[in-house]
């Protein structure tokens, strides 16, 4: 690829990187074009849910009003008109109930006990029911505690008979019903030590308090809907969100990059070429790799050595080791939120390890095990080679030695379904985004696809060479990408269950298991090798672009964290390396810019 007139290209050579891989038939000073950036970030920031409450009526009403406005502009002038519509609904009932909630107030102060009564009797079915009672409880409460105070003992007993010994399960405090009986016997209400502070006054106010928060109303002014909604505006909130995700992303561009979609988060489509912390405490080779959470604040690495340890991206530093198992670790897989991650080990074994307190842990500390799934006498038989979360996180996918795939569900530890077919071992099982099918590889030379409720295998592909040692889905999943050991990996359409590429150049014929995976914007794929390489290929044309040096023996696994712009891998070595990009000076592959 030729550079446009006026840019320089950076030498890879330049960067520790070989001008030609063993392999590659096309030079790197032709495929790279450089974009240099300001190096990286100084600042780091989470998205916190917190920022705003998205229930919040105001709010919502604020996202309907924006919508509206887009939608006018745009001259879809019938879905304008339909959600006005809708919308206008929701604003009447709310004025309604508005409205009602002030004559409710007025008759509650002045204590009018019938009118409250018939007022609460309208909402009862439109709210929950433990609320109504609990607000019922509390007016005849009152009612009763003013009966006291005027001394008319005889109605203050039938009230505490009648309509407050019905409700006793609402009382506010355990003690307060045998209180409000042993009143009875008292001069005044305030007698009693916890109603010392009671005149009706406060008590007919809390019940205006309690009979809002029962209507589930919000105290903002009536007129607020003629605030003016600021010309563009949800396009203009659009670019503050894309310009937010580029100036916190690992890597910024010296150029403002144009972005194609706003349905994924912005990621900066790099070559890594340089080790950014060398992981190392392993006592044994480590087998598998994976980023803790979408946000990739830490790595799991799990090893022959039957340890599972915690790093954290930044520094490097070892946070923890998850002990436990009694043969190797195979594989790991995190929830989104990385609030759990699940390993599958030699000793036929899932366990579950609770990460919620990730971030206090300190350096090296020990983790304790929350579930251990082993399916009983529907559990595998031997070594479990893959395990991974189903995308709505209640359920688990795993495979192994005895051929089998299970679907575990992760609440009650139990194998809810059995998939059966392959003829040898299983050594991976991923589900697809939609959740509603299992893609497995076997030793059999083979990918099945398998429906998920019924449990049967829906389609094959069989048109590879060697054993099939990965599969992975893309995000909207119609490709799918393979690795087997014919030193090769390949990408497949899923809907005609047909080849699209091939990639080759790396080593995989005997260690098990190499693995491969999406890169940056799915326009990379990065891959293991027995040659001790890291290699990495463009996906659409299948030219070899790089091959990262470090590892002193076979890269088994790597892993790939679109929000850190970071690659792991790990190695024979005892080691797992943290790939990036020098910030002085930074090779991206063009084709990746947006």
């Amino acid at each position: 690829m030729q550079p446009a007139a006026g840019e320089e290209l950076c030498s890879p050579a330049a960067h520790g990187m070989a001008t030609r891989p063993p392999g590659c038939s096309v030079d790197l000073h032709q495929l790279l074009e450089s974009t240099y950036v300001h190096g990286t970030s100084s600042r780091s920031m989470r998205i916190e849910q917190g920022t705003f409450d998205s229930t919040d009526a105001r709010i919502k009403q604020d996202i309907v009003r924006m919508i509206v406005q887009y939608l006018e502009k745009e001259g879809y002038v019938s879905s304008m008109m339909t959600l006005q519509d809708e919308a206008a609904v929701k604003a009447s009932e709310q004025q309604t109930r508005r409205t009602m909630l002030r004559r409710a107030k007025k008759l509650i102060l002045e204590g009018q006990w019938e009118e409250v009564n018939k007022i609460c009797s309208k909402f009862a079915t439109k709210t929950q029911n433990r609320m109504h009672k609990s607000f019922m409880y509390t007016m005849y409460k009152q009612q009763f505690l003013e009966l006291v105070e005027r001394r008319e003992v005889q109605k203050a007993f039938n009230k505490l008979t009648n309509s407050l010994k019905p409700l006793e399960g609402y009382q506010s405090e355990p003690n307060e019903f045998k209180e409000l009986c042993y009143m009875l016997t008292c001069n005044s209400v305030q007698d009693v030590p916890s109603f010392r502070d009671w005149n009706p006054s406060s008590g007919r106010q809390s019940m205006c308090d309690q009979f809002t928060l029962m209507l589930n109303l919000e105290e903002y002014p009536d007129d607020m809907s003629l605030s003016k909604v600021p010309p563009d505006r949800l396009v203009e909130m659009m670019h503050q969100a894309v310009a937010y995700q580029i100036e916190f992303n690992r890597y910024q561009p010296s150029v403002t990059p144009r972005v194609s979609t706003l349905l994924e988060d912005y990621t900066t489509c790099v070559l890594p070429s340089t080790t950014v912390h060398t992981l190392t405490a392993h006592k044994a080779n480590v087998k598998c790799v994976t980023w803790v959470g979408e946000d990739g604040q830490a790595v799991a690495t799990g090893s022959s050595d039957c340890d599972v340890r915690l790093w954290e991206t930044e520094s490097g530093l070892c946070k923890a080791r998850l002990s436990g198992h009694k043969g190797r670790i195979w594989s790991l897989d995190s929830t989104n939120k990385a609030d759990m991650l699940a390993s599958a080990s030699g000793d036929g074994k899932v366990r579950m390890w609770n990460l919620t307190e990730l971030d206090s842990l300190q350096r090296e500390e020990q983790v304790s095990c929350c579930e251990v799934l082993d399916g009983k006498d529907q559990g595998h038989k031997g070594d479990i080679y893959s395990v991974r979360f189903h995308p709505r996180e209640s359920h688990l996918v795993t495979a192994g030695y005895d051929k089998n795939v299970r679907l575990f569900d992760i609440a009650t530890g139990t194998v809810v379904k059995t998939f059966t077919g392959h003829t040898s071992a299983v050594s991976c099982a991923v589900f697809n985004p939609h959740g509603n099918l299992v893609v497995t590889a076997s030793k059999d030379s083979t990918i099945r696809f398998w429906d998920i409720v019924s449990g049967t295998c829906i389609s094959s592909l069989s048109k590879q060479l060697g054993e099939v040692t990965s599969v992975m889905m893309n995000a909207d999943g119609s490709l799918l990408l393979s690795g087997s050991k014919d030193n090769s990996n390949r990408i497949w359409d899923v809907r005609m269950l047909s080849l699209v590429r091939k990639y080759k150049g790396h080593s995989n014929t005997t260690k098990s298991f190499i693995r491969c995976v999406w890169g940056a914007q799915q326009r990379t794929i990065y891959s293991g090798s027995e040659d001790g390489r890291v290699y990495i290929w463009d996906s659409e044309s299948g030219a070899l672009l790089n091959s990262c040096t470090g590892h002193e023996g076979v890269v088994y696994d790597v892993a790939w964290n679109a929000r850190q712009s970071l690659l792991a891998s790990c190695s024979e070595d005892n080691s797992c390396r943290i790939w990036g990009i020098d910030p002085g000076k930074i090779v991206r592959d063009s084709r990746c810019t947006l």
